[in-house]
């Protein structure tokens, strides 16, 4: 995966991430990590992988400063301050959107954890977000908004993360587009389990594909 280390603004903060994109990308996939995880998590990196492959190009963006992020580790301050992520997630769709081999695909938001909510809240004000999927995701953090989505969203979740599956069927039935619930056997929230995360980039690769808009396919 040929892979560029990059950095935008959003206001006065200067966000990194990785962008990859491969010849002829089907659509850009941007990632919303969840609290306490940045751009080079080595998850999203095996996803990013798995689309790249797949014809997908990505941004995995930090929501959070180098400065914000030490704060939060030790305070949690920005741990659930959904509206500062979501603006960071624009901000990277925004960016995206003035690198040339970017410019003309579809765009599609992925989150995990507290990032699931900043990519379904970005998706109510970006409308050309044609899908969304959710890992692990705390959607619950954005009900307010989710009659307003719009993009195909998928919700995957490990079926041994007891807490978060109710959260989750929560949230679906508050979705008012076309949307779905995947529940993974035997993975934990993070998807450690031998095989999990790869099951997770396939059910991402065949949403984002199944939802492409027709003028993509």
């Amino acid at each position: 995966m040929r892979e560029q280390e990059i950095s935008f603004l959003c206001g006065d903060a200067r966000i990194a991430g990785i962008l990859a994109i491969p010849n002829n990308a089907k659509a850009m996939v941007v990632f919303a990590h969840g609290s306490g995880s940045d751009h080079r998590s080595s998850r999203n990196a095996t996803t990013a992988q798995q689309l790249y492959d797949a014809g997908f190009a990505s941004l995995r963006a930090d929501l959070l400063t180098t400065e914000e992020a030490a704060l939060n580790e030790r305070t949690g301050q920005f741990r659930f301050d959904v509206a500062l992520l979501s603006e960071r997630v624009l901000a990277a769709s925004t960016f995206v959107g003035t690198v040339p081999e970017a410019q003309l695909v579809p765009l599609a938001y992925y989150g995990a954890s507290t990032g699931a909510a900043a990519a379904l809240t970005a998706s109510c004000k970006r409308r050309d977000v044609y899908a969304v999927v959710s890992r692990g995701g705390r959607p619950d953090l954005a009900l307010s908004c989710l009659p307003e989505v719009r993009a195909a969203t998928l919700l995957i979740v490990g079926g041994a993360d007891v807490p978060i599956i109710p959260l989750n069927e929560e949230a679906l039935g508050c979705l008012a587009g076309e949307k779905d619930l995947a529940i993974v056997e035997n993975a934990t929230h993070l998807f450690e389990e031998p095989g999990t995360l790869e099951i997770v980039g396939q059910l991402t690769i065949d949403w984002l594909t199944r939802h492409l808009p027709k003028t993509h396919v």
